[in-house]
This record gives structure tokens, sequence and C-alpha cells, in this order.
């Protein structure tokens, strides 16, 4: 099976939606608990061994002064994505289950906006512009550039899966982050979705 037809298909049958904050909307409009911290280990084996080497080690966001190392995330226990502890607040994560960056498909990374410890790694991603660079480094030390097409500010409960996750034959990376106003708990209410295609 081919690694975007395999992408494809995790992310559909995924029973809640990627948020890369504390909890995630699945698409009856539902909240769902907040996403665990611990790694599962659920979408290692998702991605091919061959393609090890190849997977992203580093983001860097030049014009908004975003540089991090990258963690793997797969999926929790019941199905949601992970996200990256808030106590590594400023270490964003790229999840294993979409495609690896750089090859057809869409490459998603997630990085919080705030956790309790303040300021996390994508703060300031609201910041970006059309046109702007994104650069991935894997672990091999080969440096891919990504350039924004465009960004989205949705709501949790109407998170657009298939335009995020859905197949597509550019090699498409989307940084995703919280956006947006906070509810009665203090979880913002929506997303700030960047979406950018190799350059």
């Amino acid at each position: 099976m081919s690694r975007a037809r395999l992408a494809t298909l995790t992310a559909l049958t995924l029973v809640t939606l990627l948020t890369g904050c504390s909890s995630a909307p699945d698409p009856t409009g539902r909240v769902a608990p907040t996403a665990p911290a611990a790694a599962s280990g659920t979408a290692q084996s998702e991605r091919p061994a061959a393609d090890a080497a190849a997977a992203p080690a580093e983001v860097a966001v030049p014009s908004v002064g975003i540089t991090s190392s990258l963690m793997e995330l797969g999926l929790n226990t019941d199905r949601t994505v992970q996200v990256p502890p808030a106590e590594e607040g400023m270490t964003a994560g790229w999840y294993t289950g979409g495609a690896v960056p750089g090859d057809i498909g869409a490459a998603v990374i997630i990085g919080h906006n705030d956790t309790r410890f303040g300021e996390a790694v994508f703060h300031d991603l609201k910041k970006i512009k059309e046109g702007a660079d994104i650069t991935v480094t894997d672990k091999t030390g080969k440096t891919l550039h990504f350039t924004v097409t465009a960004t989205e500010s949705v709501a949790k409960n109407a998170f657009p899966t298939q335009k995020v996750y859905g197949p597509t034959q550019e090699r498409a990376l989307r940084l995703i982050t919280c956006d947006g106003d906070f509810d009665a708990e203090g979880h913002p209410v929506d997303n700030l979705i960047v979406y950018a295609t190799a350059s």
C-alpha cells in the first residue's frame, strides 16, 4: 500500500481530529477528553522502517522566529492524535500517521500556542503570511522548503478533516495550533491551520 493511501486511511479512521491543543473535537461536534501526553507508539508502526532516516527532525519558520526540534506523535488509545506534553511546549511534533514531509501527501506538524507554563513554540504562528518559507530538516540533515499558500482559523467543532488529511497529489505541509477565544474551562475554541506546499 502506498504511503499516501496509508496516510489517508489512517486519517479517515480517526475517531477524533487533530487540534494541537489540550482537547479535540470529533466529527460529530462533541469534545473529546483531554489527550494524554504519554506516547503510545500506536502510529510508529504505520510508517515503514525504510523511511526512518527521512523522518523530520526540525521545523523552522524564519519570518516569525520559530525554530523547533520535532518529537514524533502517534495516536492515543482512544484514537485521539497525540500532542506534545505541556511541559515540552516549546517543542513541536510530527504526526507519524501522515506523510513524511517532502513525500506526496499531507504532512502534519502540531505545536502548542500556550500551555500552563506560558507561551509555547507556535505562539507567533498567527503572524505568518502567505508566501512565507517553512523549512523542515530531516534526520540526515537534508532541508526541504515549503511555501505558505493559505492560513485558516476554524472552530474546533468544525475542523476540516478532509481538507487537512484528505488525499492530495501535492507535497503538502500543515502546521496546526490553537487559536481564538477561550471556553469556560480555559481551552481555546479554535484552531489555526497553516497550509503550505513544497517549493
